[in-house]
């Protein structure tokens, strides 16, 4: 029989006392995201940055950087990221809702931030945090072309349904067919949707039917 794990109260409260103490003293993320502009280096763990990153860091703004400058923290403004607008013709922005700034920052360039995410001109609907708020890609839309940069006409896309097997396949299907006598009238083709259907999608499809 498995001995009874006793409470320990004293410990228990110990450990709440350690993690608290923990939390509390860990580096804010300005002290962990600092960076000396001279070395490219983080002072907290002295750590370079690469050196694709340079340019960027001297000639773009992290995202608490634009919205510090701007009444009510930008809330309501549209921001964007240099690497969106390289990658995608579609548009890629945020819609800030929040923002939680870092008043004991120096410049009061680093905190959190929420929005609303359109991505490839794809629209979110829940609010969620801004994810690299830290990396210095961020670019402010003006609100004279917010219209205009996110009008987006969205193209239909062309969906494949049937694909040809591989050769090595396709000659053993066709083997198997003329084993069985069947008549070869059409080219043995790979249905996508059944392949990428799910197993409860496939089961909820079997199930239903005309009822005996």
């Amino acid at each position: 029989m498995a001995r009874k794990k006793l409470h320990r109260p004293i410990a228990a409260m110990a450990k709440k006392i350690r993690e608290y103490r923990a939390l509390k003293n860990r580096p804010r993320d300005s002290e962990r995201f600092a960076l000396d502009y001279e070395t490219m280096r983080r002072p907290l763990t002295q750590k370079r940055l690469p050196v694709l990153a340079w340019e960027d860091v001297r000639n773009e703004n992290r995202l608490l950087a634009l919205l510090c400058r701007l009444p009510r923290l930008g809330v309501g403004r549209t921001v964007t990221r240099k690497s969106w607008l390289w990658a995608y013709d579609e548009p890629c922005y945020w819609v800030i809702t929040k923002v939680k700034a870092d008043y004991t920052a120096e410049n009061m360039d680093h905190g959190r931030a929420w929005g609303y995410l359109t991505f490839r001109g794809k629209t979110e609907e829940e609010v969620r945090e801004i994810d690299k708020v830290m990396y210095h890609d961020w670019r402010m839309v003006p609100k004279h072309e917010e219209e205009a940069f996110k009008k987006f006409t969205p193209v239909q896309e062309e969906t494949i349904r049937f694909l040809p097997y591989p050769p090595l396949l396709r000659a053993m299907i066709l083997a198997q067919w003329q084993k069985e006598g069947k008549q070869i009238t059409e080219e043995p083709m790979i249905d996508l949707e059944k392949v990428m259907a799910s197993p409860h999608q496939r089961a909820k499809k079997k199930a239903t039917g005309t009822p005996v």
